[in-house]
């Protein structure tokens, strides 16, 4: 498994009349949660594509707990719990500043080589990293 987390504070222009998070806002947190996963395993998403791999997003899933509201600092917990192979997955939690988990979700990218546009498996270079970094899950 690899884990990170992220934080940050909801803007105002992310929020509907109610001050809650708009509901189209949360993919961009989980991408958030994607880059600073792949920074801390050492490669920025830039460099992934300027390696001629796309990361285009199949599937996404997601259980809203409670709302985030605007001026919450929240933390974005994102998880790869599965070695990649053409597909990559991640989890994730939003907690709230009282550390309530307020929302679950999850997404399935798939890698594609940006000069054939065909699936391909995890190259090589971010399957290395990936493996470095892999800690056994504590249940």
């Amino acid at each position: 498994m690899i884990h990170s987390k992220h934080s940050l504070r909801v803007r105002y222009a992310e929020t509907d009349p109610m001050k809650y998070v708009y509901y189209g806002n949360y993919a961009t947190y989980f991408e958030l949660g994607r880059v600073e996963l792949f920074r801390s395993i050492g490669i920025s998403y830039d460099e992934i594509e300027n390696n001629g791999i796309w990361l285009p997003v199949s599937d996404y899933k997601i259980k809203y707990l409670k709302p985030a509201l605007y001026d919450q600092k929240l933390e974005i917990h994102t998880f790869m719990r599965k070695i990649p192979g053409v597909r990559i997955e991640f989890e994730y939690e939003i907690y709230n500043e009282e550390g309530i988990k307020i929302t679950e979700a999850s997404t399935t990218l798939f890698f594609l080589n940006a000069k054939t546009n065909k699936v391909m498996k995890c190259p090589d270079f971010l399957m290395k990293l990936i493996e470095e970094n892999w800690k056994e899950e504590v249940l």
